[in-house]
């Protein structure tokens, strides 16, 4: 696949905050998660023109509440994993009162939450990075306490269970469009990995790809050709991972000796949120996240952690459409 460069996007949107989780649907606006400097925040809507409409929490949320990834609902909700420590996955409103979803599992106090995945059957899939706080005591290859939940019905919290553990730092999760396998990126140990769905829960898990050096995978998004796009914090790297595992680079806004000096400090255990942060600064922002949209679902978006706008590019691959296209 041909590399795309920087003279190759365009950028959409201004006034953004922390923008780290973006979605598209056949109605045309943008979506992206929309966090306010001083605390708290929400969702954005991007018309075409890119005009900016924020959906902000007004009331029920908790005080460190930060929206990170978010899945739409049908009735025009939002689930809302919070980033904040006091955790727990939360439903936003569009008249900015905010829910709680689900704010422990079997008893258990849940942390901050990752990402919030609403499949077609309806049911959450939920992605917890660590138990460790704060997180960056996470940041560490040798440390694999992330887990993901399933919450089949999300009116019921009981109905919530731990269904995979021991995942480097797990990050986005989604089902895959045939319905048969759950993916997980996970940060740290910086590899795609995959279970297929049983009666039960879950099967044994599976490595789809170990991530090239300089990876460090946050959101990914499948396309309709069976592959998968993976956005690489840190070294601002769009990596595709095609059908037979095979990885090719599409774009990427880094600098070489930062990432290798980077690459040094996860061998040897000294990896930290400096070292995670070296690519806020160019034009990328340190990406986050990606997905599809257009009529023809080839206009990739490009979330991020320090970006104002979001990036965008022609994809050569339309996107498979997702759970919530049609809301």
């Amino acid at each position: 696949m041909t590399m795309l460069s920087l003279d190759d996007l365009s950028f959409f949107g201004a006034g953004l905050r922390r923008p780290e989780c973006v979605a598209c649907t056949a109605a045309g606006p943008v979506w992206v998660s929309h966090a306010l400097p001083e605390g708290g925040g929400g969702v954005a809507r991007l018309d075409a023109d890119g005009r900016l409409h924020p959906l902000l929490a007004k009331s029920g949320m908790p005080d460190d509440f930060m929206p990170n990834g978010w899945s739409m609902a049908p009735d025009g909700s939002f689930l809302i994993a919070n980033l904040g420590e006091s955790g727990g996955v939360w439903r936003l409103r569009p008249n900015g009162v905010c829910e709680p979803v689900l704010l422990a599992v079997d008893g258990v106090t849940l942390p901050s939450i990752n990402f919030v995945h609403r499949a077609e059957d309806g049911a959450l899939w939920i992605s917890v990075s660590t138990w460790r706080a704060p997180r960056d005591r996470a940041f560490h290859r040798d440390v694999a306490d992330g887990f993901v939940i399933r919450m089949p019905d999300p009116a019921d919290p009981a109905s919530a269970r731990i269904v995979a553990d021991g995942l480097g730092y797990a990050n986005e999760v989604k089902i895959d469009p045939s319905g048969a396998y759950l993916y997980a990126n996970e940060t740290m140990a910086r590899r795609l990995s995959r279970w297929p769905l049983t009666q039960d829960g879950l099967g044994r898990r599976e490595t789809v790809a170990d991530y090239l050096d300089g990876v460090f995978p946050d959101g990914f998004e499948f396309d309709a050709e069976g592959g998968v796009w993976c956005a690489s914090v840190m070294s601002n790297r769009v990596v595709r991972v095609a059908p037979d595992g095979t990885q090719s680079v599409v774009l990427e806004d880094c600098e070489q000796a930062a990432v290798d000096a980077a690459m040094i400090n996860w061998l040897d255990g000294t990896f930290s949120r400096a070292d995670m942060n070296v690519g806020a600064t160019r034009r990328l922002a340190n990406i986050a996240s990606i997905t599809f949209g257009g009529p023809d679902l080839r206009t990739a978006y490009l979330g991020s952690l320090a970006g104002e706008s979001l990036v965008t590019f022609r994809s050569p691959v339309a996107g498979a459409v997702p759970p919530h296209w049609h809301f």
